[in-house]
């Protein structure tokens, strides 16, 4: 459905920030990019969507080159929800996500009922219809996130692109998007999320693409590419995955360097 051939990109000459990255991705499937700050996951996302074009290399959807697209088009067919966004004006929730409803109407058209209908359905799935008229300005940072997602979802593309979508979030929103994105896939629209999360990419990942220095250093599925010795060379830290009474993964997590483990040892671990 989305593939990304030997993508390079970079701010500065000779300093490349993409350095012959490759993607392919099947419809309803979840992507996970991991990799630690500065591994290129956000510029990734951004070449994907349409936002920046590649120095060198080409992003495909469904065989159509995404940068010979009309923007209206590509709009249609793949959208960004970005980590942080900072509104000029003071929209009600709605107004927000109704903006992604921008790219279905035709010049000077106002949103009709159809329009409308799509909105609430989406503010709905992120448990946030009785927000629908607070100011976007007044709400907290989790908030404005899931605010941003059902945006994402009204604009009803193929393709969604979340940047680092649980990071504001307490646990059970957290668990309430990761969800939502889950059911979304199995029935209309693929997701690449970038994360800092391995164990949401060990939960919800179909496949996941892991970056360093802005190359991809390791792609598959999770029990693939999560293992304890690869997300520790990607890290550059020591990393200890968890597994269940079935010896099925279930969590990763910090390795201590110093101090006793006494206080996990002998207790088991199950989920």
């Amino acid at each position: 459905m989305l593939q990304a051939e030997n993508l390079h990109y970079g701010y500065q000459p000779g300093q490349p920030v993409l350095r012959g990255v490759s993607l392919d991705m099947a419809a309803n499937s979840i992507v996970y990019l991991l990799g630690h700050n500065g591994s290129g996951k956000t510029t990734l996302l951004e070449v994907l969507s349409g936002v920046r074009q590649p120095q060198q290399g080409s992003v495909r959807l469904n065989g159509a080159d995404l940068f010979r697209l009309p923007a209206a088009q590509r709009a249609r067919r793949v959208g960004l929800v970005p980590q942080t966004h900072a509104p000029v004006f003071a929209y009600t929730v709605h107004d927000v996500v109704m903006m992604g409803r921008t790219p279905h109407l035709r010049l000077l058209a106002t949103p009709d009922r159809h329009d409308r209908v799509i909105v609430d359905e989406a503010l709905a799935l992120v448990g946030l219809e009785d927000f629908r008229h607070r100011p976007y300005t007044e709400l907290s940072g989790g908030e404005q996130q899931l605010v941003l997602i059902a945006r994402g979802i009204a604009q009803q593309t193929d393709v969604l692109l979340l940047d680092e979508p649980t990071a504001h979030l307490d646990p059970r929103n957290q668990q309430m998007v990761l969800e939502t994105v889950a059911q979304l896939a199995a029935v209309r629209v693929a997701f690449v999320i970038s994360s800092h999360n391995p164990t949401s990419a060990l939960l919800y990942a179909d496949q996941v693409v892991v970056l360093k220095a802005g190359q991809v250093l390791a792609s598959g599925t999770p029990g693939e590419v999560l293992t304890e010795e690869m997300l520790s060379r990607s890290y550059d830290m020591p990393v200890e995955v968890l597994y269940n009474e079935r010896q099925v993964a279930r969590a990763v997590v910090p390795r201590r360097v110093n101090g006793s483990d006494s206080k996990a040892n002998g207790t088991g671990f199950s989920a």
